[in-house]
């Protein structure tokens, strides 16, 4: 018997499995538990509100740098993180404001959101073009979601709704954290700001998990009643 499939297969699923735990690993600490705990300790050190805010935002910048450096290139998202921290910098440093600091956290976020919508009017989708992005094109999950958008209307139907639903989960999370940063502290704004997004994207994910086990059961079911038909058809005959 030859096992040097499986384990070739095992390998692989393993390999994926410590690159996805890193990747969450970085999330945590750079996005989330860093700046908040160097927020915390340079209010305690006396600093100003926006001193500590734009100081805490190298930790996200660290974080996108290594996986750049990484990866051998700067993808999409993590160019307009940076690009959102610079944005963010520079209206604290001019306006000493530090509410405008945490609205920058909402301009990447919107950013999205409106690419997402806007997508929909484009040949392929920006949920698409991403996943894809990720899983390679080249690869036999990607050149199997190219099938199916190439040849299965139905497929390209629910990629265009799936990015609907984020695009508008996106202005929304959006919104929602501007009118939070108005309304409460610095610190609990700034907390709100790093969970939020891994809340939204849950539910979101969660959703979409969801829906496409909801439409495969219904292909499935399609599929079925066809086959019945078909075969009632053949006997009748």
């Amino acid at each position: 018997m030859d096992t040097s499939g499986d384990a070739r297969r095992t390998a692989g699923s393993s390999v994926a499995r410590g690159g996805q735990l890193r990747s969450l690993a970085m999330i945590v600490i750079f996005d989330v538990a860093a700046p908040l705990a160097a927020y915390n300790l340079l209010r305690s050190a006396g600093l100003s509100a926006v001193t500590a805010l734009v100081l805490s935002g190298v930790f996200p910048a660290l974080g996108v740098t290594i996986g750049a450096v990484r990866n051998r290139r700067l993808d999409v998202v993590g160019a307009v993180v940076l690009a959102g921290i610079v944005l963010g910098t520079v209206l604290g440093l001019v306006s000493h404001n530090a509410r405008l600091v945490l609205v920058e956290g909402s301009v990447p976020t919107a950013f999205f959101g409106v690419v997402s919508l806007g997508s929909l009017l484009r040949a392929r989708p920006l949920m698409f073009t991403i996943v894809l992005e990720f899983a390679g094109p080249d690869s036999a999950r990607g050149q199997e979601m190219t099938r199916l958008w190439n040849h299965e209307q139905a497929y390209r139907r629910d990629v265009r709704i799936v990015t609907a639903v984020w695009g508008a989960a996106f202005l929304l999370e959006a919104a929602v954290r501007v009118v939070i940063v108005y309304n409460v502290s610095t610190g609990t704004a700034l907390a709100i700001s790093k969970v939020m997004p891994f809340v939204v994207a849950g539910i979101v994910s969660a959703w979409t998990v969801a829906y496409g086990a909801y439409r495969k059961r219904k292909v499935i079911r399609m599929a079925t009643g066809i086959s019945q038909m078909r075969g009632s058809a053949a006997g009748a005959r």
